[in-house]
């Protein structure tokens, strides 16, 4: 952000997306770095948009929900929080984030820029192109 924000300013616009997490909106156990980080990726994004969404940037946070990756057979493995309990099939398929950053990229994502979406949203889902 801090390279790409004064080139797309002295461009006279921009998309900046961000990484958030439900864990940004309440405490996971054996997560505190985690959810900390995720929270001031949730809020540096909200102040982003407020300090230059005048100046043409678009600013949007993505919160994926659990993702089928690697991390999630760590955390299953871990069996330290409710996360770890959950089944593979709850995941979302590894692919559908990078979908819908192309489509947060799209003037039809424009309602929601300054705020965090959820892929957890099954009308975020059906705007994405993911189900």
């Amino acid at each position: 952000m801090r390279a790409a924000l004064p080139v797309m300013l002295a461009a006279g616009h921009g998309t900046i997306l961000t990484i958030s997490s439900g864990a940004a909106h309440g405490p996971v156990e054996a997560w505190s770095h985690y959810c900390a980080s995720k929270a001031a990726a949730a809020m540096l994004t909200r102040c982003l948009d407020k300090e230059n969404a005048q100046d043409g940037i678009r600013a949007m946070g993505l919160s994926p929900g659990t993702v089928a990756t690697q991390m999630q057979r760590e955390i299953k493995a871990s069996g330290i929080n409710p996360v770890s309990q959950l089944d593979w099939d709850d995941h979302i398929p590894p692919d559908w984030p990078a979908k819908a950053l192309l489509w947060m990229c799209s003037a039809d994502a424009d309602e929601f820029i300054g705020q965090e979406i959820s892929l957890r949203d099954d009308a975020i889902r059906k705007r994405a192109g993911l189900i």
